[in-house]
């Protein structure tokens, strides 16, 4: 049996340079998926943050048979993602933050602001995704605002290609009967081709 190759997100735990290099080329699209999914802007600093500590403590279990290393990273901010979720559904009343983490400056907290009114049609575009099944709505989530390809897409999910194709198509119908037009008019320009 051979012995699985050592890749770039298997060297992010244990070598420095390799984990700057990974973090700098995949920083942008963390940022946008985590400002789409949460309005606080300390939140998503620090739910950023998380998905690279996450990455860093999976970095073994990446499979480059399954989807390249910015679909794998995906998979692990949506799960990082849904974790703080549950998490505030199960501890509303309880301390948000934990001691020990480093405050976000001013200028860091108004780029974060900034990102979060940026994606704030993106926020609205959720509320007609709402409508639709979750396993249909993160396929969407990461065809479409992701730019993962349907391939590694289904990966992510852990489904097939040819499942994830047919999803797709028939979740965005139903994603642009419950929008307003304007908004219509925009998912339709979307480019929600399906590319392997």
């Amino acid at each position: 049996m051979d012995e699985p190759q050592t890749t770039e997100v298997h060297r992010i735990g244990e070598d420095p340079d390799a984990l700057e290099a990974f973090y700098r080329q995949h920083l942008p699209a963390v940022q946008r998926f985590v400002a789409r999914r949460v309005s606080d802007a300390h939140l998503a600093a620090d739910l950023t943050a998380d998905v690279f500590v996450a990455a860093i403590d999976n970095a073994r279990s990446y499979r480059a048979d399954r989807g390249s290393p910015g679909g794998w990273l995906m998979g692990v901010a949506r799960n990082v993602v849904a974790s703080e979720f549950r998490r505030q559904q199960r501890h509303r009343s309880a301390e948000r933050r934990i001691s020990g983490r480093r405050l976000v400056d001013a200028d860091a907290l108004a780029r974060i602001e900034d990102r979060i009114d940026v994606e704030r049609e993106a926020r609205e575009l959720y509320a007609a995704l709402a409508a639709i099944p979750e396993r249909d709505r993160a396929l969407i989530e990461l065809v479409a605002l992701d730019g993962l390809s349907v391939t590694d897409a289904a990966a992510v999910l852990g489904v097939k290609p040819a499942t994830a194709r047919v999803r797709l198509h028939r979740s965005r119908a139903r994603v642009q009967a419950h929008l307003r037009p304007p908004l219509a008019d925009a998912v339709a320009a979307l480019n929600l081709e399906v590319q392997p």
